[in-house]
């Protein structure tokens, strides 16, 4: 299957800024004591493409980074993703459209 890299990368700031958005909007909540993001969608937005901006976000914002999960998770999740674009890439399932 090949996957236009236009529509790759606008999915991926897409992802980024909705990751960074929603990170900010939870320390804003915590702060204020309210209802929480729950972990599980932090968690989806990193999944789906938005590691990097999680986890550069987390440590602007000072927003997660005593809980190991995070601090470890993220970063290893990023390098999972890096390593599934370049295989993709390598396998040739990319055109550049």
């Amino acid at each position: 299957m090949e996957i236009p890299i236009a529509g790759a990368i606008l999915w991926l700031i897409g992802v980024n800024i909705a990751a960074t958005l929603t990170a900010m909007w939870d320390k804003n909540r915590a702060r204020r004591r309210e209802f929480r993001v729950p972990e599980s969608t932090l968690w989806m937005l990193a999944a789906v493409g938005g590691a990097a901006a999680m986890w550069v976000t987390m440590y602007v914002i000072r927003h997660k980074t005593r809980h190991l999960r995070f601090t470890i998770g993220l970063p290893l999740m990023l390098v999972v993703q890096i390593g599934a674009v370049v295989l993709v890439w390598k396998l040739g399932g990319v055109v550049l459209i």
